[in-house]
């Protein structure tokens, strides 16, 4: 299990190239004009994780086997997009599917690339696609709540919540507020996820700087990082570009080529960073000599929902989950040496999986 993230900006912001770069294929078409991708693009990559190689190379692991994150390139949105203009709503209904949106801002100038609007203000581009975001959700609430009102005059209790929470959305976005910042009590957590609203969708900011900027950002990444820091929200400096040459080395190669740039790793790892962070992910280990797997949780995952992950039949005839935390894995050098040191720990249902826990699972078939 990973998750979705929805790469979304205007026209000529870099977008397919970043998604070209992290994908390490050529199927989005990065071109200099608006609308290049027609249809979302979807790429899998490996989410890196230095700790699976290590465990790997302690239990003598054949096979690695890293967790995974999809990417969705989605085309260039504009003002107007919430009412059909440029591509229209096709796109934001590909947005619905998605985890969590990237939004790509364009933080560099370039006299070749041209900009929709014509100049380079990547915090006024943030607002034109959350306006358009904001815009799309208050015209699916009003129909909404058109389609329940027999419902909810009949005392339908699913109706009567929904409607309940559509109000609410519908009052933060009448007053310029996106639905996410709208209070949700645990009960209707569900409910409200279920209403798959745009504005609901956590955002991480994407600011694609110049490559002399890749390293430090600029004055254009320092102004999203402080709109970012007023929404609560999270950013990232990447240069697409410098992430595209990247994409095309070995990682020897790669690696010397983030030195000379002044970089520690690849956009990618500190994407994907973001985003489990974004998401409240955390990761777990499976280790054998057949293979090394991560498999990937939302923090706060009970011992049985973590073991649903791998199989179905792993979560309904769940006994009890063998437990070593990493540190101890690492330290002690595999798991038969862990077990005779007393690290390794028997856990039952109300177990809560830690970032970083080396699991066995015992169930009945």
């Amino acid at each position: 299990m990973g998750f979705k993230m929805g790469i979304v900006g205007m026209p000529n912001v870099g977008k397919s190239t970043l998604f070209n770069a992290l994908t390490k294929t050529a199927a989005a078409q990065a071109a200099n004009f608006p609308f290049c991708t027609i249809e979302p693009n979807v790429g899998e990559v490996a989410v890196p994780d230095a700790r699976l190689d290590t465990l790997a190379k302690i239990a003598a692991s054949k096979q690695i086997i890293p967790a995974r994150m999809t990417f969705v390139d989605i085309a260039g949105l504009v003002k107007g997009a919430s009412k059909g203009e440029g591509l229209g709503n096709q796109f934001l209904a590909n947005i619905r599917e998605t985890d969590a949106i990237a939004h790509v801002l364009r933080c560099f100038e370039d006299g070749d690339i041209t900009h929709v609007d014509g100049r380079v203000d990547p915090v006024a581009d943030a607002e034109t696609i959350e306006t358009e975001l904001m815009l799309a959700d208050l015209e699916s609430i009003e129909k909404r709540l058109v389609n329940i009102v027999r419902k909810v005059r009949g005392g339908d209790k699913e109706a009567v919540q929904q409607e309940r929470l559509l109000n609410a959305a519908r009052e933060a976005l009448e007053n310029g507020k996106p639905a996410r910042t709208v209070e949700v009590d645990a009960e209707d957590a569900k409910a409200w996820k279920g209403l798959q609203l745009l504005t609901t969708k956590p955002i991480l900011y994407v600011c694609n700087v110049d490559e002399g900027s890749a390293a430090t950002g600029n004055e254009f990444s320092a102004k999203v990082e402080k709109m970012a820091a007023d929404q609560g929200a999270g950013t990232v400096v990447i240069s697409a570009q410098i992430e595209e040459e990247i994409s095309q080395l070995d990682p020897d190669e790669a690696q010397m080529f983030l030195e000379e740039m002044g970089l520690e790793e690849a956009g990618l790892d500190r994407l994907i960073r973001a985003g489990y962070e974004l998401l409240h992910l955390e990761t777990y280990f499976t280790v054998g000599p057949k293979e090394a797997r991560a498999w990937t949780v939302p923090t706060g995952t009970s011992a049985p929902k973590a073991a649903g992950v791998i199989h179905g039949d792993f979560e309904k005839g769940f006994i009890r989950a063998e437990t070593i935390a990493y540190d101890d894995f690492v330290e002690l050098g595999g798991e038969q040496p862990a077990k005779e040191a007393g690290k390794m720990r028997a856990e039952g249902k109300a177990y809560t999986v830690k970032d970083g826990d080396v699991l066995h699972f015992l169930f009945n078939t």
